[in-house]
Protein backbone atom coordinates (compact mmCIF):
# COMPACT_ATOMS: atom_id res chain seq x y z
CA UNK A 1 0.00 0.00 0.00
CA UNK A 2 1.03 3.43 -1.24
CA UNK A 3 2.57 5.22 1.94
CA UNK A 4 2.50 9.50 2.35
CA UNK A 5 6.10 11.39 2.01
CA UNK A 6 6.70 15.40 2.41
CA UNK A 7 9.21 16.69 0.59
CA UNK A 8 11.21 19.86 1.36
CA UNK A 9 12.26 21.57 -1.92
CA UNK A 10 15.51 24.43 -2.63
CA UNK A 11 13.49 27.39 -4.01
CA UNK A 12 14.71 27.43 -6.96
CA UNK A 13 13.71 26.28 -10.36
CA UNK A 14 10.23 25.69 -9.23
CA UNK A 15 9.15 24.48 -12.64
CA UNK A 16 11.75 21.68 -12.54
CA UNK A 17 10.50 20.05 -9.93
CA UNK A 18 7.97 17.53 -11.21
CA UNK A 19 9.88 16.65 -14.10
CA UNK A 20 12.94 15.49 -12.60
CA UNK A 21 10.98 13.34 -9.92
CA UNK A 22 9.03 11.84 -12.70
CA UNK A 23 12.30 11.72 -14.76
CA UNK A 24 14.28 9.84 -11.90
CA UNK A 25 11.37 7.44 -10.65
CA UNK A 26 11.41 6.27 -13.75
CA UNK A 27 15.29 5.80 -14.43
CA UNK A 28 14.65 3.50 -11.13
CA UNK A 29 11.65 1.61 -12.23
CA UNK A 30 8.38 3.39 -9.83
CA UNK A 31 6.40 5.99 -9.92
CA UNK A 32 5.58 9.24 -8.17
CA UNK A 33 1.70 9.94 -6.96
CA UNK A 34 0.63 13.55 -6.69
CA UNK A 35 -1.98 13.75 -4.01
CA UNK A 36 -5.60 15.98 -4.81
CA UNK A 37 -4.83 18.20 -2.07
CA UNK A 38 -4.11 21.94 -3.35
CA UNK A 39 -1.64 22.38 -0.34
CA UNK A 40 0.05 19.36 -0.99
CA UNK A 41 0.16 19.22 -4.94
CA UNK A 42 1.45 22.90 -5.21
CA UNK A 43 5.19 22.29 -6.96
CA UNK A 44 5.65 26.44 -6.41
CA UNK A 45 5.29 25.96 -2.56
CA UNK A 46 8.44 24.78 -1.15
CA UNK A 47 6.70 21.42 0.15
CA UNK A 48 5.03 19.13 -1.13
CA UNK A 49 3.13 15.19 0.27
CA UNK A 50 3.59 12.64 -2.35
CA UNK A 51 2.65 8.82 -2.06
CA UNK A 52 5.30 5.85 -3.29
CA UNK A 53 5.72 2.49 -2.12
CA UNK A 54 8.27 1.95 0.62
CA UNK A 55 11.04 4.00 2.62
CA UNK A 56 13.46 2.97 -0.38
CA UNK A 57 11.86 5.20 -3.17
CA UNK A 58 12.11 7.80 -1.57
CA UNK A 59 16.07 7.49 -0.49
CA UNK A 60 16.75 6.89 -4.11
CA UNK A 61 15.11 10.28 -5.18
CA UNK A 62 16.53 11.85 -2.03
CA UNK A 63 20.16 10.88 -3.31
CA UNK A 64 19.80 11.91 -6.78
CA UNK A 65 17.27 15.11 -7.28
CA UNK A 66 19.04 18.32 -7.35
CA UNK A 67 16.02 20.11 -6.13
CA UNK A 68 15.26 17.97 -2.74
CA UNK A 69 16.57 19.20 0.27
CA UNK A 70 15.29 16.48 2.37
CA UNK A 71 12.13 13.67 2.58
CA UNK A 72 10.32 13.19 5.59
CA UNK A 73 8.05 10.13 6.47
CA UNK A 74 4.39 12.02 6.56
CA UNK A 75 2.56 12.31 9.83
CA UNK A 76 0.51 15.30 9.16
CA UNK A 77 -0.14 18.96 8.30
CA UNK A 78 -2.68 21.24 8.57
CA UNK A 79 -4.09 25.09 8.67
CA UNK A 80 -3.82 24.94 12.45
CA UNK A 81 -2.11 23.22 15.10
CA UNK A 82 -5.49 21.21 16.15
CA UNK A 83 -5.79 20.15 12.59
CA UNK A 84 -2.01 18.67 12.31
CA UNK A 85 -1.82 17.06 15.71
CA UNK A 86 -5.62 15.48 14.79
CA UNK A 87 -3.92 14.03 11.77
CA UNK A 88 -0.95 13.25 13.59
CA UNK A 89 -3.27 11.22 16.11
CA UNK A 90 -4.74 9.26 13.46
CA UNK A 91 -1.17 7.83 11.37
CA UNK A 92 -0.34 6.68 15.20
CA UNK A 93 0.54 3.47 13.90
CA UNK A 94 3.55 5.39 11.70
CA UNK A 95 5.35 6.77 14.98
CA UNK A 96 4.34 3.91 17.71
CA UNK A 97 7.05 2.25 17.30
CA UNK A 98 9.77 4.51 18.37
CA UNK A 99 7.55 5.52 21.54
CA UNK A 100 9.27 2.55 24.30
CA UNK A 101 13.30 3.38 23.93
CA UNK A 102 14.24 5.50 20.39
CA UNK A 103 16.63 8.60 20.95
CA UNK A 104 15.51 11.49 19.49
CA UNK A 105 15.17 15.39 18.28
CA UNK A 106 12.73 18.09 17.93
CA UNK A 107 13.09 20.37 15.02
CA UNK A 108 10.81 23.56 14.26
CA UNK A 109 11.13 26.10 12.14
CA UNK A 110 9.59 28.02 9.00
CA UNK A 111 9.33 29.13 5.51
CA UNK A 112 9.41 32.97 5.11
CA UNK A 113 9.38 33.56 8.74
CA UNK A 114 11.45 33.25 12.03
CA UNK A 115 9.89 31.54 15.41
CA UNK A 116 10.84 33.09 18.38
CA UNK A 117 12.22 30.48 20.86
CA UNK A 118 9.57 30.29 23.21
CA UNK A 119 6.91 29.64 20.92
CA UNK A 120 9.38 26.91 19.29
CA UNK A 121 9.18 25.54 23.05
CA UNK A 122 5.53 25.65 23.00
CA UNK A 123 5.10 24.00 20.04
CA UNK A 124 7.26 20.97 20.88
CA UNK A 125 5.51 20.74 24.14
CA UNK A 126 1.93 20.45 22.37
CA UNK A 127 3.29 17.15 20.95
CA UNK A 128 3.40 15.91 24.73
CA UNK A 129 0.70 13.29 23.99
CA UNK A 130 3.09 11.49 21.51
CA UNK A 131 4.48 10.04 25.03
CA UNK A 132 8.40 9.15 23.53
CA UNK A 133 10.35 7.80 26.32
CA UNK A 134 13.63 7.86 24.89
CA UNK A 135 16.20 10.20 25.92
CA UNK A 136 16.34 13.43 23.81
CA UNK A 137 19.76 13.46 21.84
CA UNK A 138 20.58 16.88 19.99
CA UNK A 139 23.34 15.59 18.65
CA UNK A 140 23.35 12.04 16.96
CA UNK A 141 19.49 10.97 17.96
CA UNK A 142 17.88 7.72 16.23
CA UNK A 143 15.13 9.67 15.12
CA UNK A 144 14.52 13.68 14.23
CA UNK A 145 10.91 14.88 13.98
CA UNK A 146 10.58 17.91 12.37
CA UNK A 147 8.10 20.73 12.66
CA UNK A 148 7.37 23.43 9.78
CA UNK A 149 5.09 25.80 9.24
CA UNK A 150 5.07 27.59 6.20
CA UNK A 151 4.32 31.52 5.45
CA UNK A 152 2.86 33.54 2.66
CA UNK A 153 5.41 35.43 0.08
CA UNK A 154 3.50 38.67 2.37
CA UNK A 155 5.87 38.07 4.94
CA UNK A 156 9.20 38.44 2.78
CA UNK A 157 8.30 42.52 3.60
CA UNK A 158 10.15 44.73 5.97
CA UNK A 159 8.03 44.12 9.33
CA UNK A 160 8.28 44.04 13.09
CA UNK A 161 10.45 41.54 14.60
CA UNK A 162 7.96 38.58 15.15
CA UNK A 163 5.06 40.42 13.48
CA UNK A 164 2.45 38.04 12.44
CA UNK A 165 4.12 34.76 14.31
CA UNK A 166 1.45 32.25 14.27
CA UNK A 167 -0.69 33.49 10.91
CA UNK A 168 1.16 30.60 8.83
CA UNK A 169 -0.73 28.78 5.78
CA UNK A 170 -0.25 25.66 6.44
CA UNK A 171 2.02 23.36 9.20
CA UNK A 172 3.65 19.92 8.03
CA UNK A 173 4.75 17.37 10.16
CA UNK A 174 7.51 14.19 9.78
CA UNK A 175 10.04 12.30 10.80
CA UNK A 176 13.41 12.59 8.76
CA UNK A 177 13.98 9.71 6.14
CA UNK A 178 17.45 11.28 4.50
CA UNK A 179 18.51 14.69 3.55
CA UNK A 180 19.31 15.07 0.35
CA UNK A 181 23.25 13.91 -0.68
CA UNK A 182 22.49 15.55 -4.79
CA UNK A 183 22.21 18.86 -3.68
CA UNK A 184 26.08 18.96 -2.39
CA UNK A 185 26.70 18.58 -6.34
CA UNK A 186 25.97 22.26 -7.00
CA UNK A 187 29.03 23.41 -5.30
CA UNK A 188 31.18 20.23 -6.46
CA UNK A 189 30.35 21.19 -9.88
CA UNK A 190 30.64 25.02 -9.33
CA UNK A 191 31.82 26.64 -12.92
CA UNK A 192 34.07 28.85 -10.58
CA UNK A 193 35.79 25.66 -9.42
CA UNK A 194 36.37 24.72 -12.67
CA UNK A 195 39.92 23.65 -14.28
CA UNK A 196 38.61 24.68 -17.44
CA UNK A 197 35.45 26.96 -18.66
CA UNK A 198 34.43 29.91 -20.57
CA UNK A 199 31.93 32.31 -20.73
CA UNK A 200 29.19 30.43 -22.22
CA UNK A 201 29.48 27.61 -19.55
CA UNK A 202 26.48 26.56 -17.96
CA UNK A 203 25.92 26.92 -14.62
CA UNK A 204 26.22 23.80 -12.37
CA UNK A 205 22.95 23.18 -10.72
CA UNK A 206 21.31 23.47 -14.17
CA UNK A 207 23.48 21.10 -15.96
CA UNK A 208 22.77 18.75 -12.87
CA UNK A 209 18.84 19.33 -13.84
CA UNK A 210 19.45 18.34 -17.55
CA UNK A 211 21.40 15.37 -16.41
CA UNK A 212 18.53 13.95 -14.80
CA UNK A 213 16.15 14.91 -17.81
CA UNK A 214 18.46 11.74 -19.71
CA UNK A 215 18.00 9.65 -17.10
CA UNK A 216 21.84 9.29 -16.86
CA UNK A 217 23.27 5.99 -15.14
CA UNK A 218 25.87 3.74 -15.59
CA UNK A 219 26.10 2.36 -19.29
CA UNK A 220 24.06 4.67 -21.20
CA UNK A 221 26.06 6.48 -24.13
CA UNK A 222 25.24 10.23 -24.11
CA UNK A 223 26.10 12.93 -26.78
CA UNK A 224 26.53 16.23 -26.76
CA UNK A 225 26.67 17.50 -30.22
CA UNK A 226 27.50 21.42 -28.77
CA UNK A 227 29.90 20.68 -26.34
CA UNK A 228 31.68 23.63 -26.30
CA UNK A 229 33.89 23.62 -22.66
CA UNK A 230 31.95 20.33 -21.57
CA UNK A 231 29.84 21.77 -18.91
CA UNK A 232 26.99 18.72 -19.74
CA UNK A 233 30.13 16.35 -20.13
CA UNK A 234 30.47 16.27 -16.40
CA UNK A 235 27.10 15.84 -14.38
CA UNK A 236 26.07 12.70 -16.60
CA UNK A 237 29.69 11.41 -16.50
CA UNK A 238 29.16 11.56 -12.70
CA UNK A 239 26.53 9.40 -13.15
CA UNK A 240 28.08 7.14 -14.88
CA UNK A 241 26.96 7.70 -18.41
CA UNK A 242 29.53 7.50 -21.15
CA UNK A 243 29.90 10.94 -23.32
CA UNK A 244 30.66 11.76 -26.78
CA UNK A 245 30.63 15.18 -27.72
CA UNK A 246 31.32 16.98 -30.83
CA UNK A 247 31.50 20.91 -32.11
CA UNK A 248 32.01 23.35 -35.21
CA UNK A 249 34.75 25.00 -33.47
CA UNK A 250 36.83 22.78 -31.88
CA UNK A 251 39.26 25.35 -30.47
CA UNK A 252 36.20 25.23 -27.35
CA UNK A 253 36.86 22.00 -26.59
CA UNK A 254 40.64 21.99 -26.43
CA UNK A 255 41.46 25.28 -25.14
CA UNK A 256 45.33 26.14 -24.91
CA UNK A 257 46.89 23.36 -23.62
CA UNK A 258 48.40 19.85 -24.80
CA UNK A 259 46.03 18.08 -22.97
CA UNK A 260 42.39 19.25 -24.48
CA UNK A 261 40.83 21.11 -21.51
CA UNK A 262 37.81 19.43 -21.12
CA UNK A 263 39.68 16.59 -20.61
CA UNK A 264 41.60 18.43 -17.95
CA UNK A 265 37.89 19.04 -15.99
CA UNK A 266 36.99 16.12 -16.57
CA UNK A 267 39.57 14.50 -14.95
CA UNK A 268 39.28 17.24 -11.81
CA UNK A 269 35.85 15.47 -10.98
CA UNK A 270 37.25 11.82 -11.90
CA UNK A 271 35.41 10.95 -15.09
CA UNK A 272 37.81 11.35 -17.53
CA UNK A 273 37.80 8.08 -18.43
CA UNK A 274 33.83 8.61 -19.32
CA UNK A 275 34.88 10.92 -22.25
CA UNK A 276 34.94 8.58 -25.30
CA UNK A 277 36.13 11.21 -27.32
CA UNK A 278 36.01 14.71 -28.76
CA UNK A 279 35.57 15.13 -32.33
CA UNK A 280 35.60 18.52 -34.77
CA UNK A 281 32.49 18.71 -36.89
CA UNK A 282 29.52 20.39 -38.01
CA UNK A 283 26.31 18.41 -37.54
CA UNK A 284 25.38 19.44 -40.92
CA UNK A 285 28.08 17.58 -42.33
CA UNK A 286 28.33 15.14 -39.38
CA UNK A 287 30.17 11.60 -40.17
CA UNK A 288 27.65 9.75 -38.19
CA UNK A 289 26.47 6.57 -40.62
CA UNK A 290 24.12 4.97 -38.85
CA UNK A 291 21.69 5.67 -36.10
CA UNK A 292 19.76 4.47 -33.34
CA UNK A 293 22.39 4.22 -30.43
CA UNK A 294 22.58 6.99 -28.39
CA UNK A 295 20.33 7.03 -25.27
CA UNK A 296 20.44 10.62 -24.82
CA UNK A 297 21.09 13.99 -26.65
CA UNK A 298 21.78 16.68 -23.85
CA UNK A 299 23.27 20.08 -25.00
CA UNK A 300 22.63 23.76 -25.16
CA UNK A 301 22.75 25.36 -28.48
CA UNK A 302 24.05 28.52 -29.07
CA UNK A 303 21.71 31.00 -29.43
CA UNK A 304 23.26 34.56 -29.60
CA UNK A 305 23.42 36.24 -26.69
CA UNK A 306 27.07 35.25 -26.02
CA UNK A 307 27.54 33.29 -29.20
CA UNK A 308 25.87 33.21 -32.33
CA UNK A 309 24.92 29.76 -33.74
CA UNK A 310 26.88 29.01 -37.29
CA UNK A 311 27.21 26.22 -39.92
CA UNK A 312 29.48 25.52 -42.53
CA UNK A 313 29.13 27.62 -45.94
CA UNK A 314 30.05 31.32 -46.62
CA UNK A 315 27.35 34.26 -46.44
CA UNK A 316 28.31 35.06 -50.01
CA UNK A 317 29.60 33.81 -52.70
CA UNK A 318 33.39 34.64 -53.59
CA UNK A 319 34.68 37.12 -56.07
CA UNK A 320 36.06 35.62 -59.55
CA UNK A 321 39.68 37.02 -57.88
CA UNK A 322 39.30 35.32 -54.78
CA UNK A 323 38.39 31.63 -56.61
CA UNK A 324 41.23 31.92 -58.61
CA UNK A 325 43.29 32.48 -55.70
CA UNK A 326 42.03 29.48 -53.75
CA UNK A 327 42.74 27.29 -57.48
CA UNK A 328 46.00 28.64 -57.16
CA UNK A 329 46.27 27.78 -53.68
CA UNK A 330 45.15 24.30 -54.37
CA UNK A 331 47.61 23.79 -57.16
CA UNK A 332 50.50 25.01 -55.39
CA UNK A 333 49.73 24.57 -51.59
CA UNK A 334 52.27 26.79 -49.48
CA UNK A 335 53.58 25.09 -46.36
CA UNK A 336 52.83 27.09 -43.20
CA UNK A 337 51.37 26.72 -39.51
CA UNK A 338 48.04 28.15 -39.38
CA UNK A 339 45.65 25.23 -39.50
CA UNK A 340 43.05 26.10 -42.21
CA UNK A 341 39.19 27.30 -40.41
CA UNK A 342 36.18 26.85 -42.47
CA UNK A 343 33.89 28.97 -43.57
CA UNK A 344 30.55 29.39 -41.72
CA UNK A 345 27.42 31.72 -41.63
CA UNK A 346 24.48 32.27 -39.55
CA UNK A 347 22.26 29.46 -38.51
CA UNK A 348 19.01 30.62 -37.89
CA UNK A 349 17.80 29.74 -33.93
CA UNK A 350 14.22 27.72 -35.23
CA UNK A 351 15.77 26.00 -38.03
CA UNK A 352 18.88 24.94 -35.84
CA UNK A 353 16.37 23.34 -33.50
CA UNK A 354 14.19 22.02 -35.93
CA UNK A 355 17.39 20.08 -37.54
CA UNK A 356 17.94 18.87 -33.85
CA UNK A 357 15.20 17.13 -33.58
CA UNK A 358 15.33 15.49 -36.83
CA UNK A 359 19.04 14.84 -35.91
CA UNK A 360 17.93 13.32 -32.84
CA UNK A 361 15.47 10.62 -34.30
CA UNK A 362 18.42 9.40 -36.45
CA UNK A 363 20.60 9.11 -33.39
CA UNK A 364 18.40 8.05 -30.57
CA UNK A 365 17.69 4.51 -29.78
CA UNK A 366 13.41 3.92 -29.16
CA UNK A 367 13.13 5.61 -25.83
CA UNK A 368 16.14 7.72 -25.78
CA UNK A 369 15.69 11.63 -24.51
CA UNK A 370 16.41 14.87 -26.35
CA UNK A 371 17.19 17.13 -23.67
CA UNK A 372 17.97 20.91 -24.34
CA UNK A 373 17.40 24.72 -23.34
CA UNK A 374 15.66 26.91 -26.07
CA UNK A 375 15.10 30.89 -24.97
CA UNK A 376 12.02 32.12 -26.11
CA UNK A 377 10.52 35.96 -25.53
CA UNK A 378 8.13 35.89 -23.03
CA UNK A 379 5.39 38.73 -24.47
CA UNK A 380 5.52 36.15 -27.84
CA UNK A 381 5.54 32.48 -26.59
CA UNK A 382 2.86 30.44 -27.25
CA UNK A 383 2.78 26.62 -26.50
CA UNK A 384 2.91 25.83 -30.45
CA UNK A 385 5.85 27.21 -30.72
CA UNK A 386 7.63 24.29 -28.80
CA UNK A 387 5.18 21.95 -31.39
CA UNK A 388 6.30 23.49 -34.52
CA UNK A 389 10.14 22.04 -34.39
CA UNK A 390 8.51 18.29 -33.50
CA UNK A 391 8.44 15.25 -36.04
CA UNK A 392 6.66 12.48 -36.47
CA UNK A 393 8.15 10.12 -33.84
CA UNK A 394 9.22 12.36 -31.23
CA UNK A 395 6.98 13.15 -28.36
CA UNK A 396 7.25 16.29 -25.87
CA UNK A 397 7.41 15.10 -22.44
CA UNK A 398 8.56 18.63 -20.48
CA UNK A 399 8.91 22.04 -20.86
CA UNK A 400 10.08 24.18 -17.67
CA UNK A 401 11.24 27.83 -18.07
CA UNK A 402 13.98 29.25 -16.58
CA UNK A 403 12.53 33.25 -16.16
CA UNK A 404 14.71 35.99 -16.93
CA UNK A 405 12.10 38.49 -17.36
CA UNK A 406 11.38 39.66 -20.90
CA UNK A 407 12.78 36.66 -22.23
CA UNK A 408 13.40 33.20 -20.69
CA UNK A 409 14.81 29.78 -21.77
CA UNK A 410 13.06 26.88 -21.61
CA UNK A 411 13.98 23.05 -20.91
CA UNK A 412 12.50 20.91 -23.72
CA UNK A 413 12.88 17.19 -22.88
CA UNK A 414 11.79 15.38 -26.24
CA UNK A 415 11.41 11.51 -25.85
CA UNK A 416 11.60 9.10 -29.41
CA UNK A 417 8.78 7.21 -29.17
CA UNK A 418 8.81 5.30 -32.89
CA UNK A 419 10.32 2.11 -33.74
CA UNK A 420 11.21 2.97 -37.03
CA UNK A 421 14.45 3.47 -39.08
CA UNK A 422 14.51 6.72 -40.22
CA UNK A 423 17.18 8.19 -42.55
CA UNK A 424 19.42 11.20 -41.32
CA UNK A 425 18.07 14.66 -41.71
CA UNK A 426 19.31 16.33 -45.13
CA UNK A 427 20.23 19.69 -43.38
CA UNK A 428 18.77 21.71 -46.61
CA UNK A 429 19.01 25.38 -46.34
CA UNK A 430 15.33 27.26 -45.81
CA UNK A 431 14.52 29.48 -48.42
CA UNK A 432 13.03 32.33 -45.74
CA UNK A 433 9.08 30.93 -45.95
CA UNK A 434 7.78 30.50 -42.83
CA UNK A 435 4.51 28.30 -42.24
CA UNK A 436 1.46 29.62 -40.75
CA UNK A 437 2.91 30.25 -37.22
CA UNK A 438 5.88 31.79 -36.52
CA UNK A 439 7.72 31.05 -32.94
CA UNK A 440 9.03 32.73 -30.84
CA UNK A 441 12.20 31.79 -30.72
CA UNK A 442 12.78 32.62 -34.69
CA UNK A 443 15.46 35.25 -35.01
CA UNK A 444 16.12 34.93 -31.23
CA UNK A 445 19.45 36.95 -31.52
CA UNK A 446 18.36 39.90 -33.07
CA UNK A 447 15.33 40.31 -31.16
CA UNK A 448 17.71 40.35 -27.81
CA UNK A 449 20.00 42.91 -29.14
CA UNK A 450 17.11 44.97 -29.81
CA UNK A 451 15.86 44.69 -26.87
CA UNK A 452 12.77 42.72 -27.75
CA UNK A 453 11.25 45.47 -29.33
CA UNK A 454 10.33 46.00 -33.31
CA UNK A 455 12.96 46.98 -35.39
CA UNK A 456 11.76 49.95 -35.99
CA UNK A 457 11.94 51.37 -32.48
CA UNK A 458 15.50 49.75 -32.57
CA UNK A 459 18.34 49.24 -34.42
CA UNK A 460 19.64 46.29 -34.61
CA UNK A 461 23.31 45.48 -32.68
CA UNK A 462 26.26 44.53 -34.94
CA UNK A 463 27.57 40.59 -34.98
CA UNK A 464 28.56 39.14 -31.84
CA UNK A 465 32.63 39.37 -30.91
CA UNK A 466 33.07 35.56 -29.61
CA UNK A 467 33.45 33.26 -32.08
CA UNK A 468 30.57 31.15 -32.36
CA UNK A 469 29.54 27.53 -32.49
CA UNK A 470 29.97 26.39 -29.23
CA UNK A 471 27.86 26.77 -26.42
CA UNK A 472 28.47 25.00 -22.99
Amino acid sequence: MPSKYLFQFAQVHSEFRIPELESISELNGFTVRFLDDPECNDPERPFMVLELENEEQARILARRCILVKAIYDYYGHGSSYADLHKTNQSNREKWAQYIPDTSFKFFVSAFNHKIPQRRQRDVIESFAYMGFLGEINMKNPDIMLSCFEEYDETFKRARERHEGDGDFRQVYFGRLLEESSARPLVSLFDVKKRKYYGNTSMEAEVSLLMANQTMASPGKLMYDPFMGTGSMAYPIAHFGALVFGSDIDGRQMRGKDSVPGVLRAAKQYGVDSRILDLATFDITNHPWRCGGFFDAIITDPPYGVRAGAKRLGRKRELSERQKELCRQHRENPQSDDTPYIPPTKPYELSHLVSDLVLFARYLLRPGGRLVFFLPTVTDEYEEVDIYTMLCEGMEVIANSLQDFGSWGRRLITIKKTTTEDHPPPTFAARDGSEGSHIPAHKDFREKYFQGFKSPSQTPAVGDDPKPAGSSS
